[in-house]
């Protein structure tokens, strides 16, 4: 048995797709302001679809960020607890990476695998459109998600210790990495091995 709760603090979107990437974004500044206890986990999930399922056994408590829609202004930050989201009709799913959150929770608490505490800190998007860079209403609600997260680590009992000097966040999608063909070789990508 753990002595402390394991928190996830999950980043859910694509970050291919405008403000879907708000999610990964949030956890990319979470990571850089901020040092979290041990028993607290950052991840970016990317597009898992209904392989989000998985994670959910991993943790007592999860705290999601994901792009949600919602009647609200782009921008508007919407938090919904666990009992609010399973109680979300079920809509079709177009394709296989369509995020599945309700779906999972709800499968994830009939197996009894479900984390006692649910958060999901949802950022109503402007434009979820192909592109690597979130649209300038979306970023500037990114403190906002950001504070949200904190507030709710600390309602756990978690003091996130702010970096006296963060490094930049590792926004890797918004770098306008290139692939370089060099002549007559192999084609090379940045970050990865020859």
């Amino acid at each position: 048995m753990r002595d402390r709760k394991a928190i996830g603090v999950l980043g859910i979107g694509n970050v291919l797709m405008g403000d879907d990437g708000i999610g990964p974004f949030v956890v990319k500044v979470l990571e850089a302001r901020y040092e979290f206890p041990v028993n607290v986990e950052l991840r970016d999930l990317g597009t898992p679809g209904l392989g989000i399922t998985s994670f959910f056994s991993e943790y007592d408590v999860l705290i999601l960020v994901d792009a949600v829609h919602a009647k609200a202004a782009a921008g508007d930050i919407r938090l919904y607890r666990k009992q609010e989201l399973v109680q979300v009709p079920i809509k079709p799913r177009v394709s296989p990476h369509d995020p599945a959150l309700v779906e999972a929770l709800l499968f994830a608490e009939f197996s009894g695998k479900c984390p006692s505490e649910v958060l999901l800190v949802g950022v109503v998007p402007e434009a979820c459109e192909l592109g690597c860079c979130l649209s300038p209403v979306i970023e500037a609600s990114v403190d906002v998600a950001v504070a949200k997260v904190v507030e709710e680590l600390q309602r756990l009992g978690i003091d996130p210790v702010l970096r006296l000097q963060p490094p930049e966040p590792a926004i890797w999608w918004e770098k306008g990495f290139q692939t370089e063909i060099p002549e007559g070789g192999p084609v090379y990508v940045p970050g990865h091995s020859r």
